[in-house]
């Protein structure tokens, strides 16, 4: 009755996988908002480089302690 819709749907497998696999472009870029999905991951990467790159940086080119 109310789960008919739900339940009792046609297999698009088949095709869904036709269209998927005959895609031209590299396999990470094939899912639906790959683009969106890895800008955001690279744009995470970028500011942890960038932050481990200035950590790294300020403990080598630190100012000497002053002593009291």
């Amino acid at each position: 009755m109310f789960l008919d819709s739900l339940v009792n749907r046609p297999n698009n497998v088949l095709e869904q996988q036709k269209a998927f696999q005959s895609a031209h472009v590299p396999i990470y870029m094939r899912p639906p908002r790959a683009k969106l999905y890895l800008g955001i991951y690279f744009s995470i990467y970028a500011v942890g480089m960038v932050g481990t790159a200035y950590g790294i940086y300020s403990l080598a080119f630190s100012k000497p302690m002053k002593k009291d």
